[in-house]
């Protein structure tokens, strides 16, 4: 029996990149195999014992069943939460949905085919070869570009094998780069290059840090968000090189939405 391991399924407004302010069936995914320190989502890194379901669209009466969640179930959630002209798209998130390919295979065109939603995948952006299997079945990919500056991850490669990958398939894709007040210029202009060499065209979000409680950071590093003249001057650098260079913090942050 196939099965997803999940954290949570809900409807929300999405705060990030280019879908920012459309309104999504999320479904997050457990595991991650990053451990980025800035990451806002660590009790997504390992499989709890049960996951939370939403029953009506935004209302957050959650209810709660066990993981590994079967094909079927998921999909009967799903369709469930998909209000008549409601939602705009699904987005898969975690975690890394990436980890859960095999699954994703089997899943999406039935969700596709049960919901008519356009599929929007949420990644880490360093798994080109999970990321092949489930490309035909995708409508729009968001891309984070680590910076090891902010991140502690170095993954320029598998970023760049994973932007091609999306940029020949000709799926709509966007980068996504969290920076903070320690953003390093030479990360910068080395993701600038990176994304030009596919395509300049291609939509770039600079994302100022939401600073984490000193109980939610990893490693005791502290993120601290960068000061507007950074901001500026870091999109004024990029711009050189790439047309559609954006600042957008966590708006749903702001919103107090998950």
């Amino acid at each position: 029996m196939t099965t997803a391991r999940l954290i949570e399924i809900f409807s929300a407004i999405q705060g990030e990149g280019l879908n920012v302010g459309t309104r999504q069936i999320f479904i997050r995914f457990a595991l991650c195999d990053l451990r980025c320190h800035f990451c806002d989502s660590a009790h997504t890194w390992s499989v709890p014992s049960t996951c939370r379901v939403e029953r009506s669209p935004g209302l957050r009466d959650f209810e709660t069943h066990p993981n590994p969640v079967p094909l079927n179930t998921l999909l009967t959630w799903i369709e469930r939460q998909n209000s008549p002209g409601l939602h705009d798209s699904i987005s898969l998130t975690g975690g890394e949905p990436l980890l859960h390919a095999p699954f994703l295979v089997e899943f999406l065109p039935l969700v596709r085919r049960a919901t008519g939603l356009p599929i929007y995948l949420e990644t880490g952006g360093h798994r080109p070869q999970q990321l092949q299997l489930i490309l035909p079945y995708l409508d729009s990919v968001g891309m984070d570009l680590k910076l090891p500056s902010v991140s502690g991850e170095d993954r320029w490669n598998e970023h760049a094998e994973f932007l091609q990958a999306c940029h020949q398939a000709d799926v709509e894709v966007f980068i996504k780069a969290i920076v903070s007040s320690q953003t390093d210029l030479g990360d910068l202009a080395k993701a600038a290059k990176l994304v030009a060499s596919v395509n300049p065209e291609i939509p770039v979000f600079l994302q100022p840090a939401t600073p984490l409680t000193p109980s939610q950071q990893f490693g005791g590093i502290p993120i601290q968000a960068p000061t507007p003249a950074q901001v500026l001057h870091w999109q004024a650098m990029m711009k050189r090189e790439l047309k559609r260079v954006r600042v957008i913090p966590q708006t749903h942050k702001m919103l107090n939405q998950l």
